[in-house]
């Protein structure tokens, strides 16, 4: 079982930036992939960014590509979100996921690695706002 917990939300001006941390506890294991989503009121839980546990691998939703980086620290029980030039629209809350997809192996489809079904695993979340 993966106990997962995020911090580093708060209140950012548009423009700015943030980042998320996620903290993993429990019986963790270099397999599982790592995936952070949002999901702002009224709304479906979307897609946000993926990264293989070994981080040799990382996917992007395309509304974040060039403005987000997830990336994981030196110890593997980290992943962290680094969210830049923020607008509006990623105002949400936001969850650490984790699975065991096999990203960065085997030769998975986005309709799997963005599914957030297939994360068995998630993080009560931390909300992100963006002020004008």
């Amino acid at each position: 079982q993966v106990q997962l917990v995020e911090s580093g939300g708060g209140l950012v001006q548009a423009g700015g930036s943030l980042r998320l941390s996620c903290a993993a506890s429990g019986r963790t294991f270099s397999s599982y992939d790592m995936g952070w989503f949002h999901q702002a009121p009224g709304k479906e839980r979307e897609f946000v960014a993926a990264i293989n546990w070994s981080g040799s691998s990382t996917y992007y939703a395309d509304s974040v590509k060039g403005r987000f980086t997830i990336s994981r620290g030196n110890a593997k029980n980290t992943v962290y979100l680094q969210m830049n030039s923020l607008n509006a629209e990623d105002t949400a809350v936001y969850y650490c996921a984790a699975a065991r997809l096999g990203l960065g192996i085997a030769r998975l489809g986005l309709e799997i690695i963005t599914n957030p079904s297939k994360y068995n695993y998630w993080g009560q979340g931390t909300q992100v706002t963006v002020s004008s």
